[in-house]
């Protein structure tokens, strides 16, 4: 049975994809209403405002080993939510991500992921802004509380630019959030990652934010079907190569090559204080992200 994308283009009909997306976005809305997100990253999003005496169930992560040595008992840490929480999308939309083995492109995955996760904010009255990027920046809103806000960005979800510039502006798609939000933010990366020197920009951005890095993969970045010699075109780059699919050993390669990328991918993220998250165009979005704000997923 095919899969297909729950947002539409159309405008005249963008209200109800939006009613239908909502109602599969509450489980992820309840998730950040319940703070389930927000404890992943350690108190980092929260302000500390004090101790008390550890008590059966509470997490041993946030003991205040400090105090505990003093007392000579277990203490944690008390921490005060931030009234509001800014939730920011950066988003791709290079060529790269129109690829994909089944009727769902990353590109159309990134785009109903980003409106659950847009509408689940709406829900909790969450501040919403956003920087669309494919080789260069085309579009970018400060964050605002507003129905029209988040109709705006829905819209930009759903409707695919009419030219697209090739290669990728991730780094300073990265780099330009980092510089306009001053007050700490809740950032979603929509992206397959597949560009250079974006990391360093990423570490910085996590230093002051809470971010979530979410990779769109294909069953393809793994295993390849048997189709003989392949000629493959990357979009971005324009380079153009033949691939023995037939091949057992190239199969292999091929795997094990790939697994190394994400795993060195999903170790740079960790490194640097982002949450990991892999969605394949085989997954549904809306149960892959309730069960990543629910059972606290680590990637």
């Amino acid at each position: 049975m095919k899969k297909e994308s729950l947002l539409i283009s159309d405008s005249n009909t963008l209200a109800k994809s939006a009613a239908s997306l909502r109602l599969r976005a509450r489980s992820i809305a309840e998730g950040l209403r319940q703070g389930n997100f927000s404890s992943m990253f350690k108190g980092q999003g929260i302000d500390f405002a004090g101790v008390r005496e550890y008590l059966h169930g509470d997490d041993i992560r946030s003991i205040d080993w400090n105090v505990t040595a003093r007392m000579g008992r277990p203490f944690v840490k008390l921490y005060d939510e931030e009234r509001e929480q800014i939730v920011f999308f950066i988003v791709d939309r290079s060529l790269s991500m129109e690829t994909g083995s089944s009727n769902l492109t990353r590109l159309n995955l990134a785009s109903e992921t980003g409106a659950l996760l847009l509408l689940a904010a709406n829900s909790n009255s969450c501040p919403v802004g956003c920087v669309f990027f494919d080789g260069k920046i085309n579009f970018s809103c400060m964050p605002k509380n507003s129905l029209d806000q988040t109709m705006l960005i829905l819209s930009k979800f759903a409707n695919r630019e009419e030219k697209v510039s090739t290669g990728s502006a991730l780094a300073s798609a990265i780099k330009g959030a980092e510089q306009i939000l001053k007050n700490r933010s809740m950032i979603f990366i929509l992206s397959d990652f597949r560009c250079p020197d974006y990391q360093d920009n990423l570490a910085l951005l996590a230093q002051k934010h809470d971010v979530v890095a979410i990779r769109f993969t294909d069953a393809n970045d793994f295993e390849l079907p048997d189709f003989g010699m392949v000629k493959v075109h990357d979009p971005e780059t324009n380079e153009k190569r033949t691939f023995p699919t037939f091949s057992s050993n190239f199969k292999r390669s091929w795997r094990e090559n790939s697994n190394n990328i994400f795993e060195r991918w999903k170790y740079m993220c960790k490194k640097n204080g982002v949450i990991p998250l892999i969605i394949s165009t085989a997954d549904d979005p809306a149960l892959r992200l309730s069960r990543f704000f629910a059972i606290k997923e680590k990637v």
